[in-house]
């Protein structure tokens, strides 16, 4: 028999498998912890830092965080909060996300975590960078514009779709994903089917042809916030 893990999150007791993470056992628990860079099947990646908790008093991403029997962990404590609005202002002002005119809008992860978070407008200042659109390939938009460098397109082109489309070139404020062609996304082997495009939480990777299809009122977040659906786990 596998040895049971309890972990508490919150003052609430939650049992955990051998090999889980925080994230998972969490959502397991019908326990929502916010996260950008994580998404099934990818393996868990750490760089959002959205998912960030605290563990036995110390920070820890709980998509990397193994569980393990007697955490004590603190999710949804103030403290947290804020760290988590910090981050997702800073994501906010450091791309231009025009959110009321962006095809992904309500259906845009970094704009729902922010909704869910109390967040209506950055309090920093906007960098406004100048970024690029690449409307090059016949099937597919990327526009840096809205990129977070969340990864799930690098880590989807190589892990699922087994093409290495995306990769991160750069460092620091000049990081950004680039594609491996000399030129665009138009001279890759890119395709519309593409695990990596289905992928982005934002509105970086735009499939042609298909824009504004969902109405208003039918959009993955225009009547229940983020989580939701994890949370309904514990009402049943």
């Amino acid at each position: 028999m596998p040895k049971k893990i309890a972990i508490i999150i919150d003052d609430n007791v939650v049992e955990a498998r051998p090999g889980q993470t925080i994230l998972q056992a969490a959502e397991q628990a019908g326990v929502y912890i916010p996260r950008l860079c994580w998404m099934k099947p990818l393996e868990p990646f750490g760089g959002c830092r959205l998912c960030t908790v605290k563990v036995n008093g110390r920070y820890q991403t709980a998509c990397t965080q193994p569980a393990a029997d007697g955490q004590i962990i603190e999710n949804e404590t103030e403290e947290i909060r804020a760290f988590r609005r910090s981050l997702l202002d800073m994501l906010f002002v450091e791309g231009n996300h025009y959110c009321m005119f962006c095809e992904k809008s309500g259906d845009c992860e970094l704009q729902a975590q922010a909704y869910r978070l109390g967040i209506d407008a950055p309090k920093l200042p906007y960098l406004f960078p100048d970024r690029q659109v690449d409307a090059s390939h016949p099937d597919i938009m990327v526009d840096h514009n809205r990129c977070i460098l969340c990864a799930r397109c690098v880590r989807a082109s190589q892990d699922l779709d087994g093409k290495n489309v995306f990769q991160f070139v750069g460092r620091g404020a000049h990081k950004r994903v680039a594609v491996n062609a000399e030129a665009n996304l138009g001279e890759t082997n890119a395709s519309v089917r593409d695990g990596a495009i289905s992928m982005c939480p934002v509105g970086a990777l735009i499939k042609k042809g298909t824009g504004y299809h969902t109405p208003i009122g039918q959009r993955s977040y225009d009547h229940t916030p983020i989580g939701a659906d994890i949370e309904k786990k514990a009402e049943g």
